[in-house]
């Protein structure tokens, strides 16, 4: 039990005021100790992709129901794009200045009233009304969850740790499909949303009983009071680089999520019954994917690759991954199309656990949730223009060619920008006035 693992010599009686918890004597945390807070890093990411899958899973029969259009889908998904851009950037600073323990239960607490209030749309901007306030809670997730990380974690283990937490959103794509469809098949769509919104507040619990902030150097804290000032941000290439991968890469994995159980109702005759098995095998092939992109770069770590050429290499390869997925389209049979389906996903989450991972081998600790919420920023306005754009391709066509194709050459393109932009990821120094 987390409980159990934290007895009272570990923390010291002082409080530290940015995160509202005990701040510990300067000692190194035990392993069972941060891997316990990695779990509850991970089932809250679990609960926040379990939230905003609901209405994919459902759209077919929603569109039949609300009688919304393919243009008219594309413009809800934007509005959750739009908002969640918006927020991870604000998100991202105010966690920095409040810590993490409060910030994540306050979003996680306003995602879980949104995911609620999705019961009570009728139209479609009323659903565009709930996206929206569920992107503004949903933004805290990552930042907070990084910085987490970043605190607790020594550099060898980080990537490991994120790709075990970031495989929480497969988990909860993978639960979605279980328990979504029996919900609304037996007590209606409004019980899918209410009750999977609900969850959030169970997990709040134990965060704010068990989490601490963890222990730190006399020189981490001299440097966590540091308040960091977004003109120390933008100047530097790393920064650019990371907003300019996941302006690319990000778009696509909300295309998945949002896209295919109506990619498989068109062309495989998938109705919601028939959902559940096709988007478990897909997720679960992206859960491994997301631990094997940390666990490639880590291992290459330890055999004395330097970081940015171990975290650039895993990307290589989950960008390779994903290519086939080009083909999706084309065949004509189901579990064809699922297996490319499996190879995308498991090379976008691996590529994602090692582009989250670069943030806090750049970055200083107290800057991480604010660059990770700035590049987010960058991948959710990437994601409402290719929202939009996939509306209205589908309903202009009504074919998937062009957006798979895009898809499959989107992390190859990312990784050559991220290359071109910043050859060399070296720790940044905030303070120094010499931008690389």
């Amino acid at each position: 039990m987390l409980h159990d693992a934290m007895p009272e010599r570990e923390f010291g009686p002082a409080m530290d005021v940015a995160d509202g918890s005990p701040r510990s004597r300067p000692q190194s945390p035990k392993p069972h100790l941060r891997w316990g807070i990695c779990a509850l890093l991970f089932f809250a990411t679990t609960i926040n992709y379990i939230d905003r899958q609901v209405l994919g899973i459902l759209a077919v029969p929603l569109q039949r129901t609300i009688g919304w259009s393919e243009a008219d889908y594309g413009f809800i998904v934007t509005a959750f794009q739009a908002a969640y851009a918006v927020a991870l950037v604000a998100l991202g600073r105010i966690i920095d200045r409040v810590g993490t323990r409060l910030g994540y239960s306050l979003s996680v607490a306003f995602w879980s009233v949104a995911a609620m209030c999705h019961a009570l749309a009728r139209s479609p901007f009323a659903f565009a009304a709930a996206r929206f306030a569920l992107g503004l809670g949903e933004a805290g997730n990552f930042p907070a969850a990084i910085k987490t990380v970043a605190e607790w974690f020594p550099k060898s283990e980080r990537a490991l740790a994120t790709g075990i937490f970031n495989s929480g959103s497969n988990v909860g794509a993978i639960a979605g499909p279980l328990i979504v469809p029996w919900i609304a098949l037996h007590w209606g769509w409004q019980w899918a949303f209410v009750l999977t919104g609900a969850i959030g507040f169970a997990w709040i619990v134990p965060w704010l009983l068990f989490y601490r902030r963890p222990p730190v150097s006399p020189d981490e804290t001299g440097a966590a009071a540091q308040t960091i000032r977004w003109s120390q941000l933008i100047p530097h290439r790393a920064t650019w680089a990371l907003v300019v991968a996941r302006f690319m890469t990000d778009p696509v994995w909300w295309f998945y999520l949002y896209w295919v159980p109506k990619f498989l109702n068109q062309q495989h005759g998938i109705d919601l019954g028939q959902l559940a098995l096709p988007l478990i095998l897909i997720y679960v092939a992206a859960d491994i994917g997301s631990i094997f992109g940390g666990w490639l770069s880590s291992t290459l770590l330890k055999r004395g690759w330097p970081v940015g050429a171990a975290r650039k290499m895993a990307l290589l390869v989950c960008a390779v991954l994903v290519i086939p997925i080009v083909a999706a389209p084309w065949v004509s049979n189901l579990w064809a199309a699922v297996g490319l389906l499996c190879l995308a996903t498991a090379g976008h989450q691996g590529w994602s656990a090692n582009l989250y991972t670069l943030v806090s081998d750049v970055f200083p600790k107290q800057a991480v949730a604010s660059v990770v919420g700035l590049s987010g920023f960058g991948g959710s306005v990437g994601g409402m223009l290719v929202a939009s754009a996939t509306g209205l391709i589908l309903q202009a066509t009504g074919s998937y060619v062009a957006v798979f194709a895009w898809g499959a050459s989107a992390y190859v393109i990312a990784l050559g920008l991220l290359q071109l932009i910043s050859p060399q990821f070296t720790p940044v120094d905030l303070t120094s006035r010499n931008v690389e």
